[in-house]
């Protein structure tokens, strides 16, 4: 048994953390959410009132948080990890964050002698309830392989993706490639709905055809095709809006870093800042299948319902 902390409950953390508590690791919790810190302790995991407790005797510490500057400030500080985390604990973080960001919380663990990898996540929130994630770590070969360890259960594929950042840099790109076969999968939709075509025999079609992708498989924006779209519940967010626009920004910065044009991404972000503009940053990214229809409306969706 290794004692865990994990620090950010949200929609991945708390089923990942509790296949961590099925494996038999003890596993410590802290968000500043007390409802997401609810539904981390029906999943076994022990929940305190701060950093500094949740992190007392932790062998490893994994962080998830939403953007770069909150895992800038977990990190630093009097009050922060890397200040009262034990001196032996491999840091292990899972957020989703730009290279450069990355990079820096590297430096710093290295300059207070800790060991530590990035390591981002893809497969969704249904991923993470069936520990199916692939993880990309980035870092040196010993704590990338002790990390591998620790990712076990939660893990369909553990890949060590190189030096420092790397892990970030291919989340990056694999997101917006997502990103992109979800705008295809949200144009089909409705264009497939407009000629008449059956839904469920489109999406069989496609499924089985060229056009099939992890997007249509399980982010589908039609209702029925597949228990995971969020098309299902009226849209409730599996991934929402607010994230999607955050981390294809990512991908967009990266592009103007490296001065690769990135023509598609740079629709697929203003797809995703609409709904945003619309005031639906709270509603799943696959909603931005309504921007392909003429008037807006698609199977699914009933924005009288929020």
């Amino acid at each position: 048994m290794t004692t865990i902390t994990w620090i950010g409950l949200g929609h991945m953390g708390a089923p990942m953390s509790a296949n961590l508590v099925s494996a038999g690791h003890e596993v410590r919790g802290f968000d500043l959410s007390e409802a997401a810190m609810a539904t981390a302790r029906e999943g076994g995991v022990q929940t305190f009132d701060t950093v500094h407790e949740a992190l007392e005797g932790a062998e490893v510490v994994i962080t998830m948080l939403p953007k770069g500057e909150h895992s800038r400030a977990v990190y630093p500080g009097k009050d922060g990890v890397l200040a009262l985390a034990p001196k032996d604990a491999l840091l292990i973080d899972s957020s989703t964050i730009d290279v450069a960001t990355a990079e820096d919380l590297h430096r710093a663990a290295h300059d207070a002698d800790f060991a530590f990898v990035d390591a981002p996540v893809s497969g969704g929130i249904s991923g993470a309830a069936a520990g199916t994630l692939t993880f990309m770590i980035g870092g040196e070969e010993e704590p990338a392989r002790r990390a591998a360890e620790v990712a076990a259960p939660m893990a369909g594929r553990v890949v060590h993706t190189g030096a420092a950042g790397t892990g970030q840099a291919a989340k990056i790109v694999n997101n917006m490639m997502l990103f992109i076969c979800l705008e295809a999968c949200s144009e089909g939709s409705v264009l497939a709905d407009r000629l008449g075509l059956d839904p469920k025999v489109f999406w069989e079609i496609a499924s089985v055809s060229s056009s099939n992708s992890w997007a249509l498989q399980t982010w589908y924006p039609v209702p029925g095709m597949t228990e995971s779209a969020a098309a299902n519940n009226n849209f409730d967010a599996t991934f929402s809006a607010a994230l999607a626009t955050k981390d294809i920004g990512l991908a967009l910065a990266a592009g103007e870093q490296t001065g690769v044009n990135l023509p598609a991404a740079e629709l697929v972000a203003q797809r995703f800042q609409q709904l945003v503009a619309d005031g639906l940053a709270d509603k799943d990214c696959s909603l931005i299948a309504k921007y392909a229809a003429p008037d807006g409306t698609i199977p699914g969706w009933d924005p009288e319902k929020d």
